[in-house]
């Protein structure tokens, strides 16, 4: 929410600042319509605008800007040259809300979300938050019940493990019917977009397109069904756990080794390392599941780890 309700107040800063018409009339309910959030953050953005002098507050409550003197002022023409008149929006609020909910989901607990808290806690609009709901529901994360909200996926080490069979089964089968329709040229671009990095410190780049595209090629209605219906949730579950540095260094040199086999159409090999990658690579997931069993926390989830 601070990142949210700091554009906010940026940008209105920058208008009163620059002279440029403001978007909507100074009001909670036309600015949280506006940007599309809720009361809180446009709160927050109002009051620092009022205690640094750029709004006042009326006896009547009403909200007017303050007059500048014309050296605290930027002319208009100034800020279009400096190419930066106006901040950009925050990022789309999506990403951080599933990683939030895929560790609530971890905990293997099926909570209840409220659309009015969730939606204050993360300084949105009701209809923004709800659209978001809507797409993880779509994404097998959430249930909408009726009269209670939306309850959240737990997550089960059990439902995982038979995911997983089934998953081995029906893409190497995938792989085996998509044989005669591989492209080198696809294959060698998937290659390139699975890089390892030499920072200690960044991530490398990871692209998952590589199942997708077995899938796809192998031409089967039924093998796809399976994957649009079931996988969803842990498409969301892995990609979170491609957080984790050393699991994301492993994720991106198993792809590769994937794909020159497929290159070098050593079909065993590419055979034998699409099974092992896609049954033998969840340390973060299998290390939540051994804390879930005893009975305690996780000593460490990817992005806090030291």
């Amino acid at each position: 929410m601070s990142s949210i309700s700091t554009y906010i107040k940026n940008d209105l800063a920058a208008r009163l600042r620059s002279g440029r018409a403001l978007p909507t009339t100074l009001t909670l309910d036309a600015l949280a319509h506006h940007y599309d959030v809720s009361f809180t953050p446009v709160r927050h953005a109002i009051a620092e605008l009022v205690e640094e002098g750029l709004l006042k507050k009326g006896a009547n409550r009403r909200l007017t800007p303050v007059k500048l003197p014309r050296a605290e002022t930027v002319d208009v023409v100034d800020l279009a040259d400096a190419g930066d008149a106006l901040p950009q929006p925050p990022q789309d609020p999506y990403e951080g809300i599933v990683g939030d909910l895929v560790q609530l989901s971890l905990q293997g607990e099926p909570i209840y979300l409220r659309e009015e808290a969730t939606a204050e806690k993360y300084g949105v609009s009701r209809s923004a938050i709800r659209q978001i709901l809507h797409r993880l529901a779509g994404e097998g994360m959430l249930n909408h019940i009726p009269r209670h909200g939306w309850q959240l996926r737990p997550f089960r080490q059990s439902d995982l493990e038979a995911f997983i069979d089934v998953r081995e089964v029906l893409e190497l089968k995938a792989l085996e019917l998509s044989r005669s329709r591989l492209d080198d040229n696809v294959l060698q671009q998937l290659l390139e977009a699975n890089t390892q990095t030499s920072s200690p410190d960044a991530l490398p780049r990871i692209d998952e397109t590589l199942h997708s595209y077995l899938i796809e090629t192998s031409q089967n209605v039924y093998i796809q069904e399976f994957f649009e219906r079931q996988g969803r949730y842990y498409r969301l579950l892995f990609e979170w756990e491609d957080r984790d540095r050393s699991t994301a260094l492993e994720t991106a040199r198993q792809h590769r080794e994937i794909l020159n086999a497929l290159l070098d159409h050593d079909w065993s090999r590419a055979r034998t390392e699409l099974s092992r990658h896609i049954r033998d690579h969840h340390p973060v997931l299998s290390q939540i599941a051994r804390a879930m069993e005893a009975n305690r926390e996780p000593s460490a989830i990817p992005g806090e780890q030291a």
